[in-house]
């Protein structure tokens, strides 16, 4: 679509990434009159699942990288069957810019008429003598007699910059574009293929590279929203830029649509909500503000109105039912504990990564304790990292557990969490990887 702005969040994306891109996307439309749509950059985790599926939103669409594809070039031209005259592919051939698609019944190409086959059919046809052969009888000829059938092929989903020597290689102003069964989807041109129009793209919740989606830096990169430390992308010209320090993203976009004397949709308002209760644990986590504060109260007015799904509920309520939603390692297998909240950093010269899981009682850890060091220790060779770490968060009790990969750097153990004799460390009063467990690692790795 033209003009068309993905709004999306980090990687491995929470509550708060999935419900600021949807509401901010809801803005920039309401407000700006954008083509803008929500995106994710991955699956769903439990939590974000049940809010959807409880306020009946459709998911965001999934974008997992930025690299330009070939539908983004492609040009539906009409086309005609390989057993028609000549003389159809002509005139199509005349509206199209001097190229007729031939396309059997099947919905597969056949072949290509352009200026290059049509010569060689003639010349064929009529020889180094031409002798009482007319155009009229050429012309009569089925299309499939003068059509190239060595016209590449490429798939509609694939990238651009995977092909792009072989385009280079091949002496072809035309090619085919097909969907995954090899059915014509449309006709891409050189030219085109060579300067693909950039996807736009709007970060929420996130301004580090190595936590957005892939090829970031293939598209046209124009807004950050983000409540996180700064560690943002190299850009080719000024962007606006907003990263200020309140509990979640959903909180500014709250605000934001506040100031255009805007309301939200009560289902928006609630998958907002529930991005402002998550990322703060229902406004008791370390990094609440009173705007997070005054921000739920907003969205709650928006959302727990009369005819919405809401209808009834309270800040405690709704918070507790989305916390418990996402909250429990027991059903899960470790290799998903350890991968579906996680977040990759870098410090004092280390690739690291810290996941995060929440439970509503830390008696769960026992039982499962050394399936996840295993998983944990495999996600750390598995991206190449130097080390990982996992927090088990208890959410009832405000308070957590560290694991840590084995062969982790000797400076972490000044950590100021005790080390216990099951191998983990007690993390009192830590419920936020943001502002209170980074900060200590780092302040650690770049002494």
């Amino acid at each position: 679509m033209p003009n068309q702005t993905y709004v999306i969040g980090h990687v491995n994306p929470d509550t708060d990434s999935i419900a600021s891109a949807m509401g901010y996307a809801w803005l920039l439309r309401e407000r700006d009159g954008a083509n803008a749509i929500a995106a994710r950059a991955g699956a769903l985790n439990p939590q974000t699942s049940y809010v959807i599926k409880t306020l009946g939103l459709e998911t965001p669409v999934l974008l997992t990288d930025a690299s330009p594809r070939f539908e983004s070039v492609t040009r539906r031209l009409d086309t005609i069957r390989p057993e028609a005259q000549l003389g159809a592919a002509w005139t199509l051939a005349s509206k199209t810019g001097g190229i007729a698609p031939i396309v059997g019944e099947d919905g597969k190409p056949y072949g290509l008429i352009n200026g290059m086959s049509m010569f060689k059919y003639f010349t064929d046809t009529l020889g180094p003598r031409p002798g009482d052969t007319t155009v009229r009888e050429m012309m009569s000829a089925p299309c499939k007699d003068a059509a190239d059938t060595t016209v590449p092929k490429y798939s509609a989903s694939a990238h651009i910059r995977d092909s792009i020597n072989k385009i280079l290689r091949d002496e072809f102003n035309d090619c085919w574009v097909v969907d995954e069964h090899g059915v014509y989807v449309g006709i891409a041109n050189q030219r085109e293929i060579l300067n693909p129009p950039r996807l736009k793209i709007i970060l929420v919740d996130h301004n580090e590279p190595r936590q957005a989606i892939a090829a970031l830096e293939e598209a046209e990169l124009i807004e950050i929203l983000d409540h996180h430390r700064l560690g943002n992308p190299y850009t080719h010209q000024p962007i606006r830029f907003t990263v200020d320090t309140v509990g979640s993203t959903s909180t500014l976009v709250s605000e934001l649509t506040s100031e255009a004397g805007l309301s939200m949709p009560p289902a928006l308002a609630g998958i907002l909500l529930a991005g402002l209760v998550a990322d703060t644990l229902i406004l008791t986590s370390p990094t609440t503000t009173p705007r997070d504060k005054a921000a739920a109260e907003r969205l709650s007015r928006w959302a727990f109105v009369g005819g919405s799904p809401l209808k009834g509920e309270t800040i405690q309520t709704y918070g507790k039912a989305i916390l418990n939603a996402g909250a429990g390692i027991s059903n899960r297998d470790p290799k998903d504990v350890v991968s579906t909240d996680i977040k990759p950093f870098e410090g004092g010269g280390y690739k690291f990564a810290v996941a995060q899981a929440e439970v509503t009682d830390l008696l769960q850890l026992t039982e499962h304790l050394e399936a996840l060091k295993s998983a944990l220790n495999d996600l750390r060779d598995k991206r190449g990292l130097d080390f990982a770490m996992l927090l088990i968060t208890d959410i009832v009790r405000s308070t957590s557990r560290l694991i840590l990969t084995s062969n982790a750097p000797a400076l972490l153990e000044d950590l100021p969490y005790p080390p216990l004799a099951d191998g983990t460390r007690e993390a009192k009063g830590v419920v936020s990887r943001k502002k209170q467990l980074l900060p200590a690692v780092l302040g650690l790795l770049e002494k």
